[in-house]
């Protein structure tokens, strides 16, 4: 029997099938489009299904016993829909500018810290709860309609196995879910006027959802005996599928997004976590929790610099037979920090300032700079973001003395003991840069049967390929750059 994870990312979903030795045999991607308008980000559902539908058929044609699918997404993103599931609306992203009126009138109505204490996250509008809000107000006759309100995740759990269940990370993202009930929150929803029997039955991550539908197989070409399995928020399988179970251990997500996950082995205080915007999900384990500190460019803004400037570098490259990103690595021949600065809200702040009006900077050029140079300055600013929150996180009572690193950029050494320097932890990559898909499919396997636990899951399926060790000498060098490192937001925020 083959176990698979689907990971229903912003912008493409994909499916990874495994054997029960936790070998990966193969996986399918189709992207789908996002609009993006000065007043609004959305992304049309039914195409997301689609691609659902097809990267599914295309790994059913190869692997015809799967028995059992997790299922990961991205959190936010919500979707009204009719009886039959049709979507009513395009749906919103978690980027999308509406509902910051309606996150001031829930914050108004029930107190920022009673919204944190119940939901394990700072007022934002980035959130479910405040765009549901934002529909029921400009749109009634769609909220009038509804007969369900989706996540993504449980939207494509409900259309595989007609069975409406969210699990709690999921859940979480909503801001409406109580993380100490784990249930969702009678008070928040009142008070934000929304109907809770629209909403999924939330349960354990992990749990399994129910058998394909005859509808869904036809669809797919799955066996009607396969099962789907309720997985959870990305992070929270990138988590898992890092090999990260307890608090010693913290996740580095070195995707486009870049994102530290410390696990609390009980509840933080959530005062100190919601100063700094930082969210308290539910982890896979009873008890447990995480935390996301993170930034919107991490990979994404060392992609901007290649696509901007490096053009050149890039045929050369090719010519090379090597990526751009390694000719560019190589091209920077010291190991001395730049004394650059580059501030990467490139995209707006993410934790600790939650700021979407902030912008990226770059610091100290001269007309002696090289490209190589500036590269290697946006690697140290994602670096140095990442201090940052490390930093903030302090109080909240993190211990972790180690760091898992997924994501493509997990791949570079030159990153990876930059990160180890300026964060004087040492850090191991992972053989696998797709932990989401992996912590999902062990979560089914644990489901399914073919592992007994998640240790034994992660025994086989989680493989480390190097660890990198802080230098005592960079550490400081680096240090004291931070120094300047930590007034740029400041000093640049008023003028932009």
């Amino acid at each position: 029997m083959k176990i698979a994870g689907l990971d229903i990312g912003t912008t493409g979903c994909k499916l990874t099938v495994f054997d029960g030795q936790g070998r990966d045999l193969g996986k399918a991607y189709r992207d789908y489009p996002v609009r993006r308008r000065v007043s609004g980000h959305e992304i049309d559902i039914s195409v997301v299904m689609d691609s659902v539908y097809a990267v599914i058929r295309e790994m059913t044609g190869q692997y015809p016993d799967i028995g059992g699918i997790g299922i990961t997404s991205f959190g936010e993103t919500f979707v009204m829909t009719d009886e039959q599931g049709a979507p009513l609306h395009t749906a919103m992203l978690y980027t999308d500018p509406r509902g910051a009126e309606e996150r001031a009138e829930l914050t108004e109505k029930l107190g920022a810290d009673t919204i944190a204490r119940i939901s394990g996250l700072a007022p934002h509008e980035m959130y479910s709860v405040c765009k549901i809000m934002w529909l029921k107000k400009h749109q009634p006759e769609v909220y009038q309609r509804a007969k369900h309100i989706f996540l993504i995740g449980d939207y494509v759990t409900w259309h595989l196995t007609g069975n409406a269940r969210i699990d709690y990370s999921l859940a979480t993202r909503s801001m409406a879910f109580d993380i100490g009930k784990l249930n969702w929150s009678e008070e928040i929803l009142n008070a934000a006027g929304i109907n809770l029997s629209l909403l999924s039955k939330p349960v354990p991550t992990g749990t399994p959802a129910g058998c394909v539908t005859k509808a869904a197989a036809e669809k797919t070409g799955l066996n009607p005996s396969c099962r789907i399995v309720t997985v959870s928020h990305d992070q929270v399988a990138a988590a898992a599928g890092a090999g990260a179970f307890d608090g010693e251990t913290a996740v580095d997500g070195a995707g486009t997004v870049e994102c530290l996950t410390p696990i609390y082995d009980s509840l933080p205080d959530i005062a100190v976590m919601s100063k700094g915007y930082f969210s308290v999900v539910p982890y896979v384990i009873p008890g447990k929790y995480v935390a996301y500190a993170f930034s919107y460019t991490g990979g994404a803004l060392i992609q901007w610099c290649v696509n901007t400037f490096a053009k050149a570098e890039a045929e050369e490259a090719r010519r090379q037979g090597i990526s751009v990103h390694t000719l560019l690595e190589q091209q920077y021949d010291r190991e001395e920090p730049t004394g650059l600065l580059v501030l990467p809200h490139f995209a707006g702040a993410a934790t600790p300032y939650m700021d979407t009006g902030s912008r990226g900077a770059v610091l100290g050029l001269t007309a002696g700079t090289t490209l190589p140079e500036i590269y290697r300055a946006c690697m140290e600013g994602v670096a140095y973001e990442m201090r940052l929150n490390y930093d903030a996180l302090a109080d909240s009572g993190i211990h972790f003395t180690k760091l898992h690193a997924t994501g493509g950029g997990a791949k570079s050494k030159v990153w990876m003991q930059m990160k180890a320097d300026i964060l004087n932890l040492p850090i191991t990559s992972l053989k696998t840069s797709d932990a989401g898909t992996v912590g999902s499919a062990m979560l089914t396997g644990v489901a399914a049967g073919v592992f007994s636990d998640l240790e034994e899951a992660a025994s086989i399926m989680v493989r480390q390929r190097e660890t990198y060790y802080p230098d005592p000498r960079r550490h400081e060098q680096y240090m004291q750059i931070y120094e300047r490192y930590r007034k740029v937001y400041q000093a640049v925020r008023p003028l932009v």
